[in-house]
């Protein structure tokens, strides 16, 4: 198996995940599960349907607990930390379920993502000190700059609900990165785009790649899997039933019967 660049045997992983499951009642939605992510890399993770995708990345953003099974984020091992301090750790997410603050302006919605790096105090806040307004001005001016890194800044002002589905897609994209987090988890980004905006989307992941910032996408977009990721694990039934290169997956005989329901 080809190795991406920075998983060489010296490489240590960003995200480690060993043995994680996931029962609701009798059905086991994620069933020992195992995998690692190193720094830099997109790592795509797909299957059918209800094959546990969205479960994996709750248990790993601390939305939901694993039944059993280890989480390493950073060295640290985070399986019964809540999800505010998975994301102090620099772990951020998106949704399958677009969840912004609609009535609030384009601009706002990324400025907010960015306020757990502030540091002014409540006092300074009270009274707007010059503190605080430096730390604001800083926060819009990054937070202009993101939007206009997914291409939408000539909305900054409007409202985020009159954003179409593929805009708003984006919109939650700059937000979660208005954190700077070191590990970014997408859930299916590119739902609701055309090719343009899914095009410009993989243009933007590989840059924050190559800037170094590590991503888990899934996505049902498989052009866009197969184009964009490093490595691709497959998912079904909460198993895992293949990890590879785009190419190896692609080719693998249970993923093309998990897909397809046929080995031909």
């Amino acid at each position: 198996m080809s190795q991406h660049p920075l998983t060489a045997p010296e490489a240590q992983p960003i995200l480690e995940v060993e043995g994680l499951t996931r029962s609701f009642g009798g059905l086991v939605a994620v069933n020992d599960l195992s995998f690692s992510i190193f720094p830099g890399e997109i790592y795509g993770l797909i299957g059918p349907n209800g094959a546990g995708k969205t479960t994996v990345i709750n248990m790993l953003s601390g939305l939901l607990p694993p039944s059993r099974g280890l989480i390493r984020f950073m060295g640290q091992a985070v399986e019964k930390l809540p999800a505010h301090r998975i994301a102090a750790l620099g772990m951020a997410r998106t949704y399958q379920n677009i969840r912004l603050f609609a009535g609030m302006s384009v601009l706002q919605n990324v400025v907010v993502g960015g306020h757990s790096r502030q540091r002014a105090s409540f006092a300074g806040r009270l009274v707007f000190s010059p503190g605080v307004r430096r730390e604001e001005a800083a926060s819009k001016a990054e937070a202009l700059s993101l939007l206009k890194g997914v291409g939408l800044l000539e909305l900054a002002g409007y409202p985020a609900a009159s954003l179409p589905y593929g805009s708003q897609r984006r919109l939650e994209m700059a937000r979660a990165l208005a954190s700077r987090p070191s590990l970014l988890l997408l859930d299916e980004p590119a739902a609701g785009m055309n090719a343009a905006e899914s095009a410009a989307l993989q243009d933007r992941l590989r840059t924050l790649a190559s800037e170094g910032l590590t991503v888990l996408v899934i996505e049902h977009n498989m052009s866009l899997v197969m184009s964009l990721c490093d490595r691709v694990a497959v998912l079904n039934f909460g198993n895992l039933i293949a990890e590879g290169t785009p190419a190896q997956v692609s080719s693998n005989r249970a993923v093309i019967e998990a897909y397809l329901g046929t080995s031909e």
